[in-house]
C-alpha cells in the first residue's frame, strides 16, 4: 500500500472516530496519536470528511468560526496563523435561549464578536476595501466550544480535525454597523451566574477582530469556498474560555455592542 493510501485510510478512520464520539457524546483519545493525524493538511482532511457527511445528512452551512487568534496561544501551539471550522445552521441559538447540554460533550464558552456577511466575498485577491464593503453588521456572540478529545488534551491537528472544537453559538439581537463600534478597544465581560468569569478586549483577537475575519475571507477564497452573503463569522475569543455546566446562566457584554445571554439546560 502506498504512503498516500495509508494516510487516506488514517484520515477516514479518524473522521469516523470523531463522528462516533460526537454522536455518542463520549470523548476519545487524541486522533493525532491513535490515527497518526500529525499535520495540518491531514487534520483539515478529517474535518472536511465529516463536514461532507453532515451536508449529505441535510445539515446546512451557516458560516465559519476562527480559532487560535491569540498570539500567545499560537506561540504555544507552534503555529503562525489561526485555524477555522464550519458552522451549521442547527448550531445557532439566539440571546435568551436555553442551550441543550445533551448535544455537547465537555463544553466551554468564549465571548466573541460575530460578523454577518452582506455580499459574496468571492473576488480574487480580496482587498481590504472590498472586504469591508462585504460586512453587513456585527453582533456580540457566545461561542460554545466543545471537544471530542478527552480532557481537552489537544494538539493542533486534534482541534483542527474536530472542526476547530466547534459546538454551538449564541447571537445577540441588536446588530451594529462597523462604524458605530470600536472593535479593537471594546471591553468584554463574561459573567457566569452573576460573577465575572472572563474578561478581555477586541485587541486580544489577532490585534483586531477585522484582521481575523479578513484572514478567513481570503483563506476561504483560496480554498474555493468563499464566504457568502448571510454567512456568520465568529472571529475569535476576546478573553479566556470558561467551563460551563447544567443550570449555569451566562451573560457576555461588550462595550458598544450590548450583551448576549443564555442558560444551560439539560
Amino acid at each position: 500500500m502506498s504512503k498516500s493510501a495509508v494516510l487516506d485510510s488514517h484520515v477516514k478512520a479518524a473522521a469516523h472516530a470523531i463522528k462516533n464520539a460526537r454522536d455518542a457524546r463520549v470523548p476519545i483519545p487524541q486522533v493525532s496519536v491513535d490515527y497518526g493525524i500529525q499535520d495540518v493538511d491531514s487534520a483539515y482532511a478529517v474535518a472536511h470528511l465529516n463536514a461532507q457527511t453532515a451536508l449529505s445528512a441535510g445539515r446546512k452551512v451557516s458560516g465559519r468560526k476562527i480559532g487560535l487568534t491569540s498570539p500567545a496561544v499560537q506561540k504555544q501551539m507552534g503555529v503562525y496563523e489561526p485555524d477555522y471550522g464550519v458552522l451549521f445552521s442547527d448550531m445557532e441559538y439566539l440571546s435568551g435561549c436555553e442551550l441543550p447540554l445533551s448535544r455537547l460533550i465537555q463544553p466551554k464558552a468564549e465571548g466573541e464578536i460575530a460578523f454577518v456577511i452582506g455580499r459574496d466575498l468571492d473576488t480574487d485577491s480580496l482587498s481590504w476595501a472590498q472586504f469591508l464593503r462585504g460586512i453587513e453588521y456585527v453582533l456580540p456572540a457566545i461561542e460554545i466550544v466543545d471537544s471530542a478529545i478527552e480532557n481537552w488534551d489537544l494538539t493542533l491537528p486534534d482541534t483542527i480535525a474536530d472542526n476547530a472544537s466547534s459546538g454551538l453559538y449564541v447571537l445577540g439581537l441588536e446588530p451594529r454597523h462597523l462604524g458605530s463600534v470600536d472593535l479593537a478597544q471594546c471591553v468584554m465581560n463574561f459573567a457566569r451566574n452573576g460573577r465575572t468569569a472572563s474578561s478581555g478586549s477586541g485587541a486580544e483577537c489577532l490585534g483586531h477582530p477585522l484582521l481575523a475575519a479578513h484572514w478567513l475571507s481570503r483563506k476561504m477564497y483560496q480554498l474555493d469556498s468563499p464566504l457568502k452573503a448571510g454567512d456568520v463569522v465568529l472571529s475569535g475569543a476576546l478573553g479566556p474560555m470558561i467551563s460551563i455546566g447544567k443550570g449555569d446562566c451566562l451573560e457576555m457584554s461588550i462595550s458598544g455592542f450590548g450583551s448576549v445571554k443564555c442558560s444551560v439546560g439539560d
